[in-house]
């Protein structure tokens, strides 16, 4: 009796493919980043271009200064105190902004996560402060300003203040949101592993929400500046939106270009630094 053995060879994967596509993965990430970069640095000159052609074309440094002049009085109150009499430098008034921004920013959310998580575990807290949220959120934070400076004077408390309540609901609203997207598999999971209520949200719910909750921080962030220069505007002896008022007032138009380049120049680097944060959260955003 003669038995036939049949023999099913399967196609292997070598690790020297997987490695291969690996690499060639990585290589378009990585050309696809430097193509972002090299798009990114086209728009800036662009605009350069057309600020200093727009410039040429109206003659007049009170208007529009050009881009050279805009710089040279950038770098030169870069170390040059403005006011001249008791005053500071533009990095000292851009760390007084910077100051007050994550003071504020970061007070608002913790408060804001916090809330958030509570009210997305229990029903009653949701419904409870669910119309107060919904009231205060479309609110503009600016409209305070008066009723914070009448209570509070013109100290810091107010600048503070005005940070925190326009940070606070959207961090709410954004974990929230967030936490009921988790899958409900997830939380049933840890809880089958032993996990109690409270370590669940902590650790399964809050944890796969994490991204999301970074992009409302970021959100968060663009409205705190807002919300800092309006009031610095109007209440304040000190930081970037003060510069550009007084700047203003006198005429000194390249100083108020080099206040909110100041600006400008302060968000990339903390709307950097979240990016960095989202990217160590989610490993899989580009």
């Amino acid at each position: 009796m003669t038995t036939d053995v049949v023999v099913v060879v399967e196609p292997a994967t070598s690790s020297g493919q997987t490695s291969t596509a690996s690499r060639r993965a990585a290589g378009r990430s990585r050309g696809g980043s430097w193509r972002r970069l090299a798009f990114g640095l086209l728009g800036l000159i662009l605009t350069a271009a057309v600020w200093q052609l727009v410039s040429y074309v109206k003659g007049d440094p009170v208007i529009l200064p050009s881009v050279q002049r805009t710089a040279s009085t950038f770098w030169e109150y870069l170390s040059q105190p403005y006011p001249a009499v008791q005053g500071k430098t533009l990095w000292q008034h851009a760390l007084v902004s910077g100051g007050r921004i994550l003071a504020g920013w970061a007070a608002g959310v913790v408060i804001g996560v916090a809330v958030g998580g509570v009210m997305a575990s229990v029903s009653f807290v949701r419904h409870l402060l669910d119309p107060l949220i919904e009231i205060t959120r479309p609110l503009p934070p600016l409209a305070f300003i008066p009723l914070f400076i009448v209570w509070f004077g013109i100290g810091e408390t107010p600048k503070f203040l005005l940070i925190l309540i326009g940070v606070v609901p959207v961090m709410i609203i954004a974990t929230v949101s967030a936490l009921d997207a988790v899958p409900t598999e997830l939380v049933q999971a840890g809880r089958s592993l032993g996990a109690s209520p409270l370590w669940a949200l902590l650790t399964v719910r809050l944890r796969s929400a994490l991204p999301p909750i970074i992009t409302g921080m970021r959100l968060a962030m663009g409205g705190a500046w807002t919300s800092i220069v309006a009031v610095e505007l109007i209440a304040a002896t000190s930081g970037l939106g003060y510069v550009i008022n007084n700047a203003g007032v006198n005429l000194q138009t390249p100083l108020v270009l080099s206040g909110i380049l100041a600006i400008s120049v302060l968000g990339i680097v903390f709307d950097g630094l979240l990016r960095l944060l989202h990217r160590f959260a989610d490993p899989t955003t580009r």
